[in-house]
């Protein structure tokens, strides 16, 4: 596109003056960059209607106004990377194959300050480096470039990487780092990533001397720390005191950190994963009576990686056999915590551990599941996902191997506990009893039953409506609450065959869960009326219906309302009662037998009216 043109535009659109720059490099030859169709190629300018002729990959002769690409498309330098990779494809598959680091430098040469965010470099390298090997390599590279001293490489994502003016070896800049810190976790965590860069290499011992004794008085003094980083910045202190071969002890010692076994569940769950091992062995040299009670209580209490190491470690010394044991007595008492249970089925196909969970896989560990489930989405607030949940709705295969032992009446016991179940909604209910029934079609009745249950409309008053709430939101968010944290309290008392306490406290779980499972019912039933629906011409609800009893001689007068509002001391009855029921859609004349306390009495009725016209 020559001045001529770029002039044309300008004085059409004089609004893109600031861009003039822009469209003059719009030149026949030059790459470019658009943000809908990619990579592409100018090939020419049409001056009869005014548009550039660009070969995009896919989409070769497109025709574009120049205006528009103003916005929408980047002219590339023909030093540029991707410019490069047309002009230069050897030199550039050399430097993805071999050079990474350099790669990257030459991309970031086309910021300006010569430094870009992560999300701005992975816009482009995708179409240097191809998007089939892309992932992989950049995971790779991201590691050389922390450490290649011509590259500042971000401590968070939406930071920049940048070019130095001058080199800095990754051990010059985390000593200025730690340094420049006051941070006790974060000199910690830089001594860390230190002996990590050192990797052995003592060439740099009289440097270090100064951060083993800075780290030593953090870790003895501070008061900014947790016990969890007590304990990481001690193991980080002793490796700086063996990279400079000091063996005079210094305190605290690791063994004296673990010794208040009450903290160790909050000092597991909060050290790296990369430390469970280590944790473990000091455990078994600060406990050498105690260690493998400690390590089963910690592997009660854990989740994730630490379940699986803790595991090892026990398997790794001697103690399958009472590992087995134990798992099996939490079973039966109903002590084994959702990410223990997670572990267990998702490791039950394991050849590994096939001889530990083969005989736990049955029907009963499918009611703890369900129990802990439950257990779960009651302490949890919102709509926080529960992953042993998820896990059960995503393995098709887990409630078939589970009932693979199972009797009919046992199975139709745990769709039942399913069906009570509040960790699942209720589309997932469903799917989950589908695979019952596809073992036990026995199981089909309980959802026939409950869906008859359901399909029965209820009229109910706004007052009773209200109440019925009201004592539905009293359970779920106080008294089970409440009933679950007494039977975890209760469990915590040792064996639970001979504990009165948590017996009583799974009773009340028992009816506490089934008034729940009953007003949730029943409220999907309700239909709330004001009564103005009533009729005078016949009973309904919502009437006031004076009768004559013939067989008692006297004159009677009868409220009839909703499902919920009977009060028998004020004559009002539900017509859902059997005397309501009998009078419904009785006219005045009629003559009606109807049951009043222990005797048939035949009644006429004398009167209808509305119960809203007499408020």
């Amino acid at each position: 596109m020559n001045e001529d043109a770029v002039l044309e535009i300008l004085k059409r659109k004089p609004e893109l003056k600031a861009a003039r720059s822009k469209l003059e490099a719009m030149q026949p030859g030059t790459y470019c960059i658009h943000r809908s169709w990619g990579f592409g190629k100018i090939i020419s300018y049409d001056d009869t209607d005014g548009k550039l002729i660009i070969d995009f990959e896919g989409k070769e002769g497109h025709r574009m106004d120049p205006a528009f690409c103003v916005t929408t498309m980047d002219v590339l330098a023909p030093e540029h990377i991707l410019a490069r990779k047309q002009t230069e494809p050897e030199v550039i598959e050399k430097m993805i194959t071999d050079q990474p680091v350099d790669l990257v430098i030459e991309l970031l040469k086309q910021y300006p300050n010569e430094a870009a965010t992560g999300v701005e470099l992975e816009s482009v390298l995708p179409d240097v480096v191809g998007e089939a090997k892309f992932k992989r390599w950049w995971t790779a590279t991201k590691k050389l470039l922390a450490k290649d001293p011509r590259i500042a490489a971000p401590a968070k994502k939406t930071e920049c990487y940048s070019v130095r003016e001058e080199p800095v070896s990754i051990e010059d800049e985390i000593l200025e780092d730690f340094s420049a810190t006051a941070s006790a976790r974060r000199r910690i965590l830089l001594a860390e990533k230190l002996l990590v860069a050192l990797a052995g290499n003592n060439d740099r011992a009289e440097e270090l001397k100064p951060i083993l004794e800075s780290v030593s008085t953090v870790v003895a003094e501070s008061n900014q720390l947790t016990a969890s980083e007590r304990l990481h910045g001690a193991w980080v202190r002793d490796d700086l005191a063996t990279l400079l071969d000091r063996d005079d002890p210094i305190e605290p010692a690791v063994e004296t950190l673990v010794q208040d076994t009450h903290l160790l569940d909050e000092i597991a769950s909060a050290l790296p994963t990369t430390l469970h091992g280590r944790l473990l062995e000091v455990l078994k040299q600060a406990h050498p009576i105690e260690w493998k009670e400690i390590t089963f209580n910690v592997l009660k209490n854990s989740q994730g990686k630490l379940t699986t190491d803790c595991i090892n470690f026990l398997l790794e010394h001697a103690s399958a056999k009472e590992l087995s044991v134990t798992l099996a007595r939490w079973q039966t008492e109903q002590n084994l915590r959702a990410p223990v249970l997670l572990w267990v089925v998702k490791n039950r196909n394991s050849r590994k551990y096939s001889a530990l969970l083969n005989d736990l896989i049955s029907p009963r560990l499918l009611n703890a599941i369900f129990f802990a489930i439950d257990y779960e989405a009651l302490q949890t607030a919102g709509t926080r996902r529960i992953p042993l949940g998820e896990e059960l709705s995503d393995d098709s295969d887990l409630i078939p191997d589970l009932l693979a032992t199972a009797d009919p009446e046992t199975a139709r016991d745990l769709a039942n506990n399913l069906m009570l179940n509040q960790g699942f909604e209720e589309l997932t209910k469903k799917s989950l009893l589908a695979r019952f029934i596809k073992q036990f079609p026995a199981v089909q009745t309980l959802v026939a039953g409950e869906s008859e249950q359901v399909s029965e409309r209820l009229l109910v008053s706004r007052d009773s409506h209200d109440s019925r709430v009201k004592e539905y939101e009293d359970l779920v968010r106080k008294k089970i609450p409440d009933n679950s944290r007494s039977i975890a309290s209760a469990r915590e008392h040792g064996d639970l065959r001979e504990n009165a306490e948590f017996k009583m406290a799974k009773q009340d779980q028992t009816i506490l869960l089934s008034r729940k499972a009953q007003l949730e019912i029943e409220l999907a039933q309700a239909q709330v009326t004001d009564f103005t629906d009533a009729s005078s011409e016949q009973i309904g609800v919502g009437c006031v219906v004076t009768l004559n009893d013939k067989t008692a001689g006297e004159e009677i007068v009868y409220t009839i309302l909703g499902a919920w509002d009977g009060d028998p001391e004020n004559s009002i009855i539900s017509y859902k009662t059997p005397l309501g029921a009998s009078l419904l859609s009785k006219q005045v004349g009629d003559e009606v037998t109807v049951q009043i306390g222990d005797h048939e009495n035949t009644v006429v009725v004398k009167a209808i009216s509305r119960f809203v016209d007499q408020k």
